[in-house]
């Protein structure tokens, strides 16, 4: 149980360091919504661009993708709450990983600045690329005809939303330790 604890308020110092900065707060916020955007825009991608480069109006071509985002009603209540998770996950992921990026460079200097800057980035978003991938991950295997695979899945194919939200809340903590305990 100790390690839990201290494991927990490890990540929890970690936030506040990285969140009691209105910079990182904005990163976050706008991380999370963009990937919401286009999570939930996925499965329409091709008339949202469509639309947006049509001939209407201004207003006429804003309409349909923001009318669009109502569209989360129509995902399972699983599938939607992984979106909902990794969106904010993978945002909070993002402004923690840039706060550690940035004050790895400050401490370093100039000379290990861009081998520590190449270290950071590949350990960090090597973790959160494998996550951001399930978002898509679907979508590709329907593309190369593994959509009826999935159906033979217990949760049909929702499994991969989970393993993402598993994989972010895991670069969190890994995040969360470099920025409390840097090397």
């Amino acid at each position: 149980a100790p390690l839990k604890i201290n494991s927990k308020l490890m990540v929890f110092r970690a936030l506040v360091k990285v969140f009691q900065r209105s910079l990182y707060i904005a990163i976050g916020i706008l991380t999370s919504l963009t990937v919401f955007v286009l999570a939930v825009w996925l499965p329409n991608l091709r008339l949202v661009g469509e639309v947006l480069f049509s001939n209407g109006s201004l207003s006429e071509r804003a309409a349909l993708p923001f009318t669009l985002l109502g569209s989360i009603s129509n995902f399972t209540t699983l599938s939607a709450l992984s979106v909902m998770a990794m969106s904010i996950i993978f945002g909070i992921n993002v402004a923690m990983t840039i706060f550690f990026i940035r004050r790895r460079i400050s401490s370093v200097g100039r000379s290990g600045a861009v081998t520590g800057l190449i270290g950071a980035v590949s350990g960090t978003l090597g973790v959160g690329c494998a996550a951001c991938g399930s978002l898509l991950l679907t979508t590709v295997l329907a593309w190369v005809g593994a959509g009826a695979l999935i159906q033979l899945l217990p949760l049909q194919g929702e499994e991969f939303g989970i393993a993402g939200v598993f994989i972010l809340a895991v670069s969190v903590f890994l995040t969360a330790k470099q920025i409390e305990n840097p090397a």
